[in-house]
């Protein structure tokens, strides 16, 4: 049985995807240190062939022409995103003036993503957007109805509408070192889901009275993210103990258990069971 649980996930899925990530919106949102070779294998998680890899990026040509530093950073961003296979799409920022003679720059790419995913999602079976702009709501539905399954990554300012109209949504602070966890002062970083190391995760059970719960953190990305119960042998998810004194002051008891708010915190020894974990310095990482 070990054995055939082996082959199946090793097995080389059928399924074509298609990525499309909103840079700049990503950028703003939280996004600053992303890495997307990590949102590269999420979207391949399930050993599917990535036929399309989009990341569309503001460019200011008119900053680039005299600061060198911005030059040379986006240039350099440009230079790992291809290295990991993405195909940077370029959006020229147009500065405009406003009644009042102020100047703002405008470099929108959604037109472009969504025309994008919709004439390539011909040969797609499933289509990650990395966004959460309300804006491609439409965009999901028509992907959908022309029969990709749609899934969403996003971090802050998650359009409710998006969020619950892909077929996965996904918080990108849930995907193991997509986005830098907080150190301890003094403490070195350790990886993602080993002991002493800082984790992300939702508060699934909570008992009010006795002052204790539990956390569940996606510890790998693996197949079978539907497989939240930690007891399932396939499932990718852990699940720790805390208690209500290891909670940050801004936190309110009164809001867990939810799915609505993300936990970054610490991985330790259990004082209640022998070579189990608990969740320490418990801290709010974003509300969605």
């Amino acid at each position: 049985m070990q054995s055939e649980r082996g082959d199946l996930r090793n097995r080389k899925s059928p399924l074509k995807v298609g990525v499309f990530v909103d840079v700049a919106y990503m950028y703003r949102n939280g996004g600053r240190g992303m890495r997307y070779d990590v949102l590269r294998e999420f979207a391949s998680r399930d050993h599917a062939e990535l036929l399309r890899l989009n990341a569309y990026v503001s460019f200011d040509a008119e900053r680039a022409e005299t600061d060198h530093d911005y030059r040379e950073g986006v240039n350099n961003f440009y230079s790992t995103l291809r290295d990991y296979g993405f195909k940077v799409i370029k959006k020229t920022v147009k500065w405009y003036e406003d009644d009042m003679g102020n100047r703002y720059g405008k470099a929108n790419a959604d037109l472009d993503l969504g025309v994008d995913a919709l004439l390539q999602s011909e040969n797609l079976d499933r289509v990650l957007i990395a966004t959460g702009d309300g804006d491609f709501t439409q965009v999901v539905t028509a992907l959908q109805n022309k029969g990709c399954r749609v899934e969403t990554v996003a971090l802050d300012n998650v359009s409710n509408e998006l969020r619950y109209g892909v077929d996965m949504f996904m918080s990108g602070y849930l995907i193991p070192n997509l986005i830098p966890t907080r150190p301890e002062q003094g403490k070195p970083n350790a990886s993602w889901g080993t002991l002493g190391s800082r984790v992300r995760g939702t508060c699934y059970w909570y008992n009010q009275e006795q002052g204790y719960g539990f956390m569940r953190f996606l510890d790998k990305t693996a197949p079978g993210l539907w497989l939240t119960d930690t007891r399932h042998p396939d499932s990718p998810y852990k699940t720790v103990y805390f208690h209500d004194s290891n909670l940050a002051e801004n936190i309110s008891v009164n809001n867990l258990p939810s799915r609505d708010f993300i936990f970054e915190f610490e991985l330790g020894k259990s004082l209640r069971q022998e070579g189990g974990w608990q969740a320490l310095n418990i801290d709010l990482s974003c509300k969605l």
